[in-house]
This record gives C-alpha cells, sequence and structure tokens, in this order.
C-alpha cells in the first residue's frame, strides 16, 4: 500500500520533495502505528465491503475497520457477523485468485462487540486471518480488556502471525471527574501488559458526548467541548507521552459532504469542520483519525503528509544530535533546541517515510485541489 497512490507522476512530481514509501502490514509496528492515516468505518452488515475493496473503489483508502459494534442495530448482529466474514472471504479468494494484489489491500480491523465475536471470526476464517490487520476493542476497560488482548495473543501464536489491537477509550469511568485519573491509570497499567499488540489508542468522543447529552455543531471542534477537552488532555498526557510510544488517533467527526458535486467540496463547511478539527488534533499530537464517510478520507491524509519546513527542521535536528545545544532554523524563523525537540523530529521523519513531504510553499490545499 501506498499513499497517494492516484495521483500522476506529474502531480507528485509536483506535490511532494519526498514522495510517500511503500507500506505493508509487516512492517515495523512502530511504522504502521503512524501509518493508519484516516481509517474508514464500514457497518459490517454492508454487502459491499468486499467489492469496494477488490474494485478499489473508494478513493485513497488506506485503512478500513468493519464495523459489528455500533454501526449496526442489535437486532442486526448475527447478520452483520456472518457478512464480516464473509466479505472477508470473499476479498481472501480475490486475493488467491489474483484478482487483487496484496499490495493493493488496505489495513482492515474488525471492531467487535464481545469476546465471543473475536473467537467466531478467528474459527471460520482460521489462517486466512492474516488478511486483518488487528481488532477494534470498543469501550474498553480495566475487566475486559485483559481478556481481548489474551485472545489476540492466543491467535497469533496459533497462527504463527501479528495482529494488533486497538482500544478505544470511551466509557464514562475514563471521563467522569471523580474517577478519571485512577481509571485512566489503571487502563495503562492493562495496556503496558500487552503493548507489543498496542497499534493505536483511540478514543471515543461521541460516548462520551452522549454521557452528558452533548453533540458539537459543524462550526465547532471537539476541543471547544470543554468536558471532552479536559478528557482528551488526561488521555494525551497519560498515553502520549514520548518514551511510551503510543499513537494516538483523533476521534470521529461526524458531518461530511454525502456527494461531492464539484472539485471545491472541500470548501463547505463540514470539511472546513473536518480540517479545523485535524490540525487540532496535529497541534495535540495525535495522529490521524477515525472516518465515516469517503469524502473525509483524501482531506485527513492530506493533513498528514510533512511540510518542507517540518521536513527540514526535523533533519536539521537529527544531525546535530550529537552536538546539543540550539541552532537556527533553515528558514531563520525559530529556534530548533536539539534535546527538547528530539523527540518531535523522530515523529517526523516517521511520518515522512509514511506520508511523504511537500514541496517547498505546498501544503495540503494544493493536494486537494488535485482531488
Amino acid at each position: 500500500m501506498k499513499y497517494f497512490s492516484c495521483l500522476s507522476e506529474k502531480e507528485k512530481k509536483e506535490l511532494f520533495y519526498k514522495e510517500p514509501e511503500n507500506l505493508s502490514k509487516d512492517d515495523n509496528k512502530d511504522i504502521l502505528a503512524y501509518a493508519l492515516g484516516a481509517t474508514l468505518y464500514m457497518p459490517g452488515i454492508r454487502d459491499s465491503i468486499g467489492k469496494d475493496i477488490i474494485d478499489k473503489k473508494i478513493k485513497g483508502l488506506a485503512s478500513v475497520i468493519i464495523c459489528l459494534e455500533d454501526s449496526i442495530g442489535d437486532n442486526s448482529v448475527e447478520k452483520g457477523l456472518k457478512n464480516a466474514t464473509a466479505q472477508l472471504n470473499k476479498i481472501h479468494e480475490a486475493l488467491e485468485k489474483g484478482i487483487l494484489d496484496k499490495e493493493d489491500i488496505p489495513f482492515i480491523f474488525v471492531r467487535i462487540r464481545n469476546l465471543d465475536q473475536m473467537q467466531f471470526i478467528s474459527k471460520i476464517l482460521k489462517e486466512k486471518i492474516n488478511l486483518l490487520t488487528g481488532f477494534v476493542i470498543p469501550k474498553f476497560s480495566n475487566v475486559c480488556g485483559e481478556s481481548y488482548l489474551n485472545e489476540i495473543e492466543k491467535i497469533n501464536n496459533k497462527y504463527k502471525i501479528s495482529l494488533y489491537a486497538m482500544p478505544v477509550i470511551e466509557t464514562k469511568d475514563s471521563i467522569y471527574l471523580e474517577n478519571r485519573v485512577k481509571y485512566i491509570n489503571e487502563l495503562k497499567s492493562v495496556i503496558d501488559k500487552h503493548k507489543h499488540l498496542i497499534l493505536n489508542v483511540r478514543i471515543g468522543a461521541a460516548d462520551f458526548s452522549s454521557l452528558f447529552g452533548i453533540r458539537r455543531s459543524v462550526e465547532n471542534t471537539i476541543y471547544d467541548i470543554l468536558v471532552i477537552k479536559d478528557c482528551l488532555s488526561a488521555i494525551v498526557n497519560t498515553f502520549g507521552r514520548y518514551e511510551d510510544d503510543y499513537v494516538i488517533s483523533g476521534p470521529v467527526w461526524e458531518y461530511f459532504i454525502k456527494n461531492k458535486v464539484d472539485k471545491k467540496y472541500y470548501t463547505k463547511q463540514p470539511i472546513l469542520g473536518l480540517i479545523k478539527e485535524a490540525l487540532l488534533d496535529k497541534e495535540n499530537g495525535l495522529v490521524g483519525k477515525t472516518v465515516i464517510h469517503p469524502s473525509q478520507i483524501i482531506p485527513i491524509q492530506a493533513l498528514q503528509v510533512v511540510t518542507y519546513e517540518e521536513y527540514m527542521d526535523a533533519c536539521d535536528i537529527i544531525n546535530n544530535e550529537k552536538n546539543n545545544g540550539v541552532i537556527s532554523s533553515v528558514y531563520k524563523n525559530k529556534m530548533n533546541e536539539i534535546k527538547p525537540h528530539l523527540n518531535w523530529a523522530k515523529k517526523i521523519i516517521k511520518k515522512s517515510y509514511i506520508y511523504g513531504v511537500y514541496n517547498e510553499n505546498k501544503c495540503y490545499k494544493d493536494l486537494l485541489e488535485k482531488e
């Protein structure tokens, strides 16, 4: 898989100082964790999942979550579970027949409701479960979390593969003020025990908002909702420390453009709001974002590309790592302190490998113009 492969060679040269590299689910976890970009939710009852992936129908699709939880009704759970396994079998069959190339398969995750679903999928798919990159564990808690992670460990050992977990922090104990610090630290203790399995830590902002009867408007970001912002700060403070190196993903933005009627669709309020929130995600150390509509994919991924100035600063900092001290930036507009900025620089270099680096004076808006 390679980001922005849909662009022509001419467009790539115009946009990129350094083009994105090829990626695989077999890459090292420290690269893969940063590589999910815009992760698209697909309801498990959708019968076109396999065809959409095989036909490469969704432009820019790099990672997908087949959802068996909140996106389907309680009366459709069995139908969704059977359909999800059928769709995965369909993708595997296309791969075996040479209809689909391995490098064209996005990173695929299944969001399960309970442990039984994970066990059912493993039982039905058997060795074909290697098609997955991992499982998303909603409403992750210090009570159920251990059993999910142990089961993934068991599947990995049985089939000699590397499936990952993406726990979603979204329960009331994580946000209610009287419990938060103790509870989030307990979550981290569980996750730390299985750190080698954790690809991303994800945030369920919709579930958090529901606890207070809140829904952000299209004009505002999740960072404008004080009670959610407060919780996000606690999660980043606990899981975002560089020495732990957990990658935290941005929460869902629920507004989208249903039909892209013209090339300027990204100037419409739902996409402008998405971009505004994603820029704040970036400023707060979050990488990538869960998305619920194809129109959200390219804007999010365009924002993951490293700017030329960021890349020059990062290279300068890393090249002077042994010297310590302070150096002036290439642009002569800021100071680069080697020690304080080194962790930031290392993240930038990882992202430059995955998403590429814009040419000087190019940015996400220029990529969206090519959309």
